[in-house]
């Protein structure tokens, strides 16, 4: 076989297997398309696991039981509430602050009203500052952990109980703290929200 010849085979060959290779390529390129998505949808629930087992932004833990000691020094741990968009309730601390001995179980209250005069049903986002002490504010029930229904004027008391990990003391990060804000934000739970903001357009009967 002449030089000639066999140069033309191997370009023949190749332009033969440039379409398997273009096919391969855009079944790649789709495959990572359709990753992508999928790392998006999971960005937020991966993003909101992390911070609880790590503390990330001040985010508390969950404990499903108290410490087995508790240590002489004391700690203050002060209370904040807020209101987010389109929630019409009342929220606030029932006590300003609480001292506390780390390690020792303490119970607090907060206090909401429902303003409005539809049914409302909220979700409380929370954490506390500094950020240093969020892998160590343990929370042992709290009436974040579930979403909170209000009737029309209706009042609730809302607990939470918590203790401070003693092994705060031994984070070189943490162990200088002696006072940490506990902050709550209630959110309209989004049908809920809607369903009020058609009932506040929605005009009676008489008019008005």
């Amino acid at each position: 076989m002449s030089e000639r010849t066999a140069h033309t085979d191997r370009v023949a060959r190749r332009h033969k297997a440039s379409p398997r290779r273009n096919l391969t390529v855009a079944y790649s390129m789709a495959a990572l398309a359709l990753g992508m998505v999928g790392l998006s949808y999971a960005a937020v629930p991966l993003y909101q696991i992390f911070c609880q087992v790590t503390g990330y932004g001040g985010t508390t833990q969950r404990a499903e039981q108290t410490p087995d000691k508790v240590l002489e020094r004391k700690i203050i741990v002060r209370f904040d509430a807020n209101i987010g968009r389109g929630m019409g309730w009342d929220f606030k601390p029932v006590q300003r602050s609480i001292e506390l001995k780390i390690g020792e179980t303490a119970l607090a209250f907060y206090e909401a009203r429902n303003l409005t005069k539809t049914r409302l049903t909220g979700t409380a986002t929370f954490n506390v500052s500094p950020e240093a002490a969020g892998s160590y504010f343990n929370k042992v029930e709290c009436f974040c952990f579930t979403e909170q229904t209000l009737e029309p004027g209706a009042r609730a008391d809302m607990p939470v109980t918590f203790f401070i990990d003693p092994d705060m003391v031994n984070d070189r990060e943490a162990q200088n703290i002696r006072e940490i804000t506990l902050s709550y934000t209630f959110f309209p739970v989004k049908e809920e929200a809607e369903v009020a903001a058609a009932t506040k357009k929605t005009p009676r009967p008489d008019g008005t």
